[in-house]
């Protein structure tokens, strides 16, 4: 297992000559200043992470980390923690919506089990699956510490090892998400990074009411109170409230920089380890690329503290990284601008008097 505090030191900013030279020659192309907006600024940013102005984005990837919550027990969602491993075995059947989507984009589709409280090892076994299984289950972070210290970094290091292992065949992550009950811990993590009460973090999540709303508002208070989590220590803030698959998350997002590949998060609970992993390390920040805007309440807050703009707002809330692979068709977009139109003098075209 590759160490942490290793791949943090490995971890480069996005490279400013390479951007410079990306900003001199998409000025130059065959239309008005910049008129393709944030899509040029995108092709920026992926000359930036990759040294190149040929951007390699052809071959794509969403890794869906899974895992169950204690904190289900304080009933705050509307479904039970066993949908966690059924819809896992959906997703490896091809399904959920992110395999839909997935497939219109040519996109490879990877499911690590990072502490489903099922039984998947015939799926691991098979080769269905990333076998990652740090326990069955966070602890009840209303009564406990969601996990042990020691767990917390070997989740983040789950996740940085399956990003080494698939940088290999990969250009583009994107991240996504399964697990019953993860919008209560991705809500106090938000809350710990950008110093918002619960009360204007905490959503609706798989469709509870507004009395049930302020239920899990209530918990995530309390969760908070009781543990305290430093955000100057982002390992014990995953520790204290977060998820195995949000460890995940955030390791995936510290591998893929560490090997200078862009990553697309995805909504709330991928922002929320986006938040842990930018913590850890400031620099990864150059390589994330925030996918979407989804409907939950403080999905906007957490982009605000996290400093992104998302490239997409379609009012979604699904999870498992289907706003990503959609926002995966954009950054291709943003490489064949770069790569396919031509300057004013490669065309031979008068630029304005």
């Amino acid at each position: 297992m590759t160490e942490l505090g290793s791949i943090l030191k490995r971890i480069d900013p996005a490279d400013a000559a390479s951007r410079r030279k990306a900003e001199e020659r998409l000025g130059q192309l065959t239309m008005p200043f910049w008129a393709l907006g944030r899509l040029m600024d995108l092709a920026v940013d992926l000359a930036g992470i990759t040294r190149s102005l040929k951007p390699p984005v052809a071959r794509k990837a969403v890794v869906v980390m899974a895992g169950d919550h204690g904190v289900t027990a304080e009933s705050v969602s509307r479904y039970p923690r066993e949908v966690t491993v059924q819809m896992v075995h959906n997703i490896v059947n091809g399904g959920a919506g992110i395999n839909a989507l997935a497939r219109l984009g040519g996109v490879r589709v990877a499911v690590v089990d990072m502490g489903v409280a099922g039984d998947l090892e015939d799926l691991a076994g098979k080769g269905k699956i990333i076998g990652r299984k740090i326990g069955r289950g966070t602890g009840n972070l209303l009564r406990e510490p969601a996990m042990t210290r020691e767990e917390a970094v070997r989740a983040l290091e789950a996740g940085i090892e399956t990003a080494l292992d698939m940088a290999g065949e990969t250009d583009v992550f994107g991240t996504g998400d399964m697990g019953i009950g993860n919008t209560t811990p991705s809500g106090a993590i938000i809350s710990v990074f950008s110093g918002r009460r619960a009360e204007d973090i905490a959503g609706h999540g798989t469709g509870l009411d507004e009395e049930q709303r302020r239920h899990k508002t209530d918990v995530i208070e309390r969760a908070l109170i009781l543990h305290r989590p430093d955000p100057a220590d982002p390992v014990g803030v995953l520790q204290k409230v977060g998820g195995y698959e949000i460890g995940g998350i955030a390791g995936l997002i510290l591998g893929a920089a560490a090997e200078r590949k862009p990553v697309l998060v995805d909504g709330f609970i991928s922002t929320a380890g986006a938040l842990i992993a930018c913590a850890l390390s400031p620099t990864a920040a150059d390589y994330v690329i925030a996918s979407h805007r989804s409907m939950e309440k403080g999905h906007r807050i957490a982009l605000e503290t996290l400093g992104k703009m998302p490239l997409l707002d379609l009012d979604m809330r699904l999870g498992e990284g289907t706003g990503a692979v959609l926002a995966m068709h954009l950054l291709e977009a943003a490489a064949r601008i770069m790569t396919e139109v031509a300057t004013f003098e490669e065309a031979m075209v008068s630029r304005e008097a």
